[in-house]
């Protein structure tokens, strides 16, 4: 089996979060430019991943050079934590393959993120599930029980947390996938031809007076989500559409 390309990219965490995005990349340019060419940096700017940024440099020895002499160092006051990112980043992969490897990592990229997603949103139907569990604010906010006896109206389902809905996107793995947004003329051959390359293909089903919908199966999950990492976003028909694929919900 081929081994995976060399990474080029700093992963840089305890960064200042006060510090506006454009003032920490020129801050991180300063500091990380004197160990090579660097293409591109990201600084996270949603709340769960502030202060954190990525220095994707063009050759992967400049990254190695940069983790081990610039671990530790001071910046806005905040010593900044170093390591090899997990995996190359969208300029990297844009500089240095063509437009299907690039759009082939996106994809990859885009279902390991809903792989995260999705077991973080099981962990939480486990937690909400325990005696005792409560939902995450719920002190800060009435309960469906104290609404409704506010304004007269009756609580349905059960304890909180019980009848969490997890998103589409974030659906544990299984094999059996759901796709959505098919053009209106995508029949079993037509979808066939799409996910009957991927190990382990079963079948495809159609739903019977619903259109744009399918569900693909597979023989085992490793198959559907390999079709997932290749599928998801994919653009379809005369390239207008791009098709939605989720796993099945259970």
């Amino acid at each position: 089996m081929a081994s995976s390309p060399p990474i080029a990219t700093v992963y840089v965490r305890n960064l200042e979060e006060r510090v506006k995005p454009e003032a920490l990349k020129e801050a991180l340019m300063a500091v990380f430019s004197d160990y090579g060419e660097i293409i591109d940096i990201v600084a996270k700017t949603n709340l769960k991943a502030k202060g954190q940024a990525f220095i994707v440099f063009e050759s992967p020895e400049s990254a190695l050079q940069a983790i081990e002499e610039v671990q530790g160092f001071d910046l806005f006051d905040k010593p900044m934590q170093l390591a090899l990112a997990k995996t190359r980043s969208d300029a990297t992969v844009s500089a240095t393959g063509n437009k299907e490897e690039f759009e082939l990592h996106q994809r990859r990229r885009l279902a390991e993120k809903d792989k995260r997603k999705a077991a973080e949103a099981a962990e939480e139907q486990k937690r909400l599930k325990r005696p005792g569990a409560v939902a995450p604010a719920a002190e800060a906010r009435p309960s469906k029980t104290a609404r409704g006896a506010a304004t007269g109206l009756k609580a349905t389902g059960g304890a909180a947390g019980a009848n969490t809905v997890v998103p589409d996107e974030y659906l544990p793995p299984n094999k059996i996938l759901f796709v959505q947004n098919l053009p209106d003329d995508y029949d079993i051959e037509a979808l066939t031809g799409i996910f009957g390359r991927f190990e382990g293909f079963r079948e495809v089903r159609l739903v019977p007076g619903r259109k744009g919908i399918a569900f693909i199966e597979y023989e085992a999950e490793a198959g559907a989500i390999t079709a997932k990492e290749n599928t998801a976003g994919m653009a379809v028909g005369d390239g207008n559409k791009f098709i939605k694929v989720t796993y099945q919900r259970q």
